[in-house]
């Protein structure tokens, strides 16, 4: 047997891939994070699959169900919010297969900073403003940050920031970022990106704690800082389809005398 650990994208079924959705097809055995990953994600499951959703199990009983699939021969479909190489918690149960000989393959996702992204209609690198995207958290009530990855680190480069697990942390992180990008620095929050209850709430840095505040939002969001998201800004286009920059697939014109 083998479990497959699967991106299912931020929550619009028709943003798993194609390798998700037949495998979540084919699998006897459907573990869903039911607190980040709509029902309809995992509705492709075949009829009389296990599906259960491990929002309120723990790690050991999710592996206990694991086991219990291998010892019944049947595949299992992890399926994670997103894509799992983003704080998708699929390190320790790696660490588990390992363990106990299980095999397992990862199928990525679409990750919330992209589909955030395509439902804002806007890039997140714009050329000389920001070509950069740091993704990254604040610490709350999970595991600590790692000594050198702080919020103003990240800031003193002027990259977009795409700041994961933080809604609640609104006023810290104005405080922490305000010195780099000031106040006016344009925020996105992006609130179940891809379910039918999806909010896009723009303002700055001053403001944005505010707005969500009204919104009654406290959690499932992702917020998105940076200059690149200044709507309306002048800006240089970018040196990929310019004919004066040549390259192996668009070689240089070349230009016939008189």
């Amino acid at each position: 047997m083998k479990v497959y650990f699967i991106g299912a994208g931020p929550g619009d079924p028709e943003l798993l891939t194609l390798k998700a959705r037949r495998v979540i097809g084919e699998c006897p055995v459907c573990l869903y994070a039911g607190s980040l990953v709509p029902p309809e994600v995992v509705a492709c499951a075949p009829p009389g699959a296990r599906v259960m959703d491990t929002a309120p199990m723990t790690l050991k009983e999710t592996h206990a169900e694991i086991l219990a699939a291998r010892e019944r021969g049947e595949d299992v479909a992890r399926v994670h919010s997103g894509d799992p190489s983003l704080y998708g918690a699929i390190a320790e149960q790696i660490r588990l297969l390992k363990r106990d000989g299980l095999a397992y393959e990862i199928i990525p996702g679409v990750p919330a900073y992209a589909a955030a992204a395509a439902a804002l209609g806007q890039e997140l690198t714009i050329p000389e403003v920001a070509q950069s995207v740091v993704l990254t958290r604040v610490s709350m009530k999970s595991t600590g940050m790692p000594e050198g990855e702080t919020l103003e680190g990240f800031a003193r480069t002027g990259a977009t920031l795409a700041i994961h697990l933080g809604v609640r942390a609104l006023l810290d992180i104005r405080r922490r970022l305000a010195p780099f990008y000031g106040d006016d620095c344009p925020v996105v929050v992006a609130y179940r990106v891809g379910w039918p209850d999806q909010k896009l709430i723009r303002g700055t840095l001053a403001d944005i704690r505010e707005r969500v505040r009204a919104e009654k939002i406290t959690r499932t969001a992702l917020i998105l800082v940076g200059p690149a998201l200044r709507e309306g800004q002048a800006f240089v286009d970018s040196a990929l389809y310019d004919p004066a920059q040549p390259h192996v697939l668009r070689p240089k014109t070349a230009t016939k005398p008189g």
